[in-house]
């Protein structure tokens, strides 16, 4: 089969690879029909993460079709349409039983560290992912879903990471009604935590980011205030005057390890590995928001330490709370606002990339190219 294969940092290639098979009786094999670039495989591609092994392929956002199953998999048969979360889960453990499918302890090695995530480094326990023909998906009866006959495939897509996140990050920030939110990062998590927050009773919504394209789309998907922090000498003194002088009550950090606006934190976690990425959007966060307030954190980090203001936080008497999304039990509800139309995942797309041109959407994405915000991916016969 083809497949997108890591060759190492800013180098991927489309290669054969051997077709997955059946390894455990609970495995199933999906031809994958829709994958997608993540906003965190750049920081596999980038290099940021530990442990990403060449040869690798990535992709933890996909939708396909059952090719085969073990012969333990009750819930699925051959010809069945799928979803698959992000997250790998047994179903059956401690964080399992209690809803905490992100937390699974029996799919990675380094389960004390991070649960089983697909394509997503040997840290998150070395499975390839989805930018594929095909992909193994292990305990079939417990993740994947079948895609409701109404649902548009490219909805379907984007509820398997970006868009169950982003709801899980406003959710997270424990929004009360009336409440003043600030969301940290344009990109497709942050602009769907942005448009959920208004579901879940914000009085208003203010993104950071510090490109227009993006913030024009904040303006436009989720109909929220904008502020470039590229045109503010200090972003946070800003949001403390437009936020009667207070601060936000919920900021949700969408960013993660590769945020601009700080030289120190991008060289130092970017650029030399020295923490486990920029953790400026983070600290920005936790010095705009008033005393008492709650940060949600959505964006990926490394394993190592960050240099976070970790005191202040602490003498704000902040609420930090922080999470993989556990993807599939966002579902109920996210499904019901995309039939209503509260939310239209496809609307972020705006590459539809074939794979074997997968490299070139790397890329684009990567260099925020063409007014890249959410890259498709579309498998091709070998």
């Amino acid at each position: 089969m083809r497949a997108m294969v890591y060759r190492g940092p800013y180098r991927v290639r489309v290669e054969e690879k051997d077709v997955p098979r059946i390894e455990h009786p609970n495995d199933a094999i999906v031809r994958v029909t829709l994958a997608a670039i993540c906003g965190s495989d750049l920081h596999l591609y980038h290099g940021l993460m530990p442990d990403t092994r060449v040869g690798t392929t990535f992709g933890h956002e996909f939708i396909g079709v059952v090719e085969s199953v073990g012969s333990s998999v009750q819930s699925l048969v051959p010809g069945d349409r799928v979803m698959v979360p992000f997250n790998i889960s047994c179903g059956s453990c401690f964080y399992c039983a209690r809803g905490m499918l992100s937390n699974c302890h029996n799919v990675n090695p380094n389960a004390t560290a991070v649960g089983g995530i697909y394509g997503y480094s040997h840290t998150a326990g070395g499975y390839d992912g989805g930018q594929a023909e095909y992909v193994r998906v292990p305990f079939a009866d417990v993740g994947p879903t079948l895609i409701p006959e109404w649902m548009h495939d490219e909805d379907a897509v984007l509820l398997t990471d970006a868009t169950a996140t982003g709801y899980f990050g406003a959710q997270l920030g424990e929004i009360r009604e009336g409440d003043v939110v600030v969301v940290f990062g344009a990109g497709p998590v942050g602009l769907v935590a942005a448009r959920s927050a208004w579901l879940m009773g914000a009085g208003r919504v203010i993104v950071v980011d510090h490109l227009d394209y993006r913030l024009e789309k904040a303006r436009t998907f989720a109909q929220t205030e904008t502020v470039n922090f590229a045109e503010h000498d200090d972003v946070v003194v800003h949001l403390k005057r437009i936020t009667d002088h207070l601060g936000a009550d919920v900021a949700i950090d969408s960013v993660g390890a590769e945020a601009d606006g700080n030289f120190r934190q991008h060289v130092t976690g970017a650029k030399l590995k020295l923490q486990g990425g920029s953790a400026v959007a983070l600290n920005w966060a936790i010095d705009s928001v008033r005393k008492g307030a709650t940060i949600s954190v959505m964006g990926a980090y490394g394993p190592i330490p960050n240099s976070v203001k970790f005191g202040d936080a602490v003498n704000k008497g902040l609420t930090l709370r922080m999470n993989q999304c556990p993807v599939k039990r966002q579902w109920p509800r996210l499904f019901e606002h995309v039939r209503n139309g509260h939310l239209t995942p496809r609307d972020l797309v705006t590459h539809r990339i074939p794979l074997e041109h997968i490299a070139e959407g790397y890329h684009i994405f990567s260099s925020k190219l063409d007014d890249c915000l959410k890259p498709l991916i579309v498998p091709t016969p070998a």
